[in-house]
């Protein structure tokens, strides 16, 4: 039976994620200087899989990151791979916003969104329709092995919601750069939306 390899990256650094800041889909960052010359170091250091099609979320530093692990492919963006939209935590650290009751909620997860935000339930969905759009372009293509430049919180939410084995949403993080290899089996995902992860980047 014909199954279909997806690669998931983490994006590069970006001045933010250095800094401790939340940073979602309402700020478009490049990468920092630093992120682009560690994903460059990376690059010749680690055997970036082998693909036929690159996606991305739309956002600057995916496509970047992209644009340094994948110089010679084109970029196919999917809109619903974009980050979490963190409301009014945006551009925040979690200790100056440690302070307010709501952080601390959602933080601890007694509350399942953020002010003015994105409830966890939307952004797995999101995410999980993103991941669907680009398997079902892989099929309709005849293309059976890609690459995904994405954000750290949609990969984990994405692998805790549709991954085997199972695992609890914060284990499921990459560093910059790095990320993990799912098999999709079109009868099991089609019928319980499962993928097999089977290598880490």
């Amino acid at each position: 039976m014909k199954t279909y390899k997806i690669h998931l990256i983490r994006h590069g650094l970006t001045d933010a994620n250095t800094l401790g800041r939340y940073i979602g889909c309402r700020t478009d960052l490049p990468l920092s200087a630093s992120g682009v010359k560690e994903l460059e170091l990376l690059k010749n250091s680690v055997e970036y899989p082998e693909i036929e099609r690159l996606y991305s979320s739309p956002l600057l530093r995916c496509r970047q990151t992209g644009a340094v692990i994948y110089p010679d492919m084109e970029i196919h963006t999917v809109d619903n791979l974009k980050e979490y939209d963190f409301g009014d935590f945006e551009g925040k650290t979690a200790e100056s916003l440690e302070i307010l009751e709501s952080f601390r909620d959602w933080a601890s997860g007694k509350i399942d969104s953020t002010p003015n935000g994105e409830s966890n339930r939307d952004f797995i969905k999101r995410v999980c329709l993103g991941f669907n759009e680009i398997v079902r372009d892989m099929m309709e293509n005849g293309i059976t092995n890609s690459g995904v430049i994405m954000h750290g919180g949609a990969i984990m939410m994405l692998l805790s919601a549709s991954a085997v084995p199972r695992r609890q949403t914060v284990e499921w993080t990459s560093d910059a750069g790095r990320g993990y290899s799912v098999m999709v089996t079109p009868s099991l995902y089609h019928s319980s939306g499962i993928i097999e992860v089977y290598d880490i980047i």
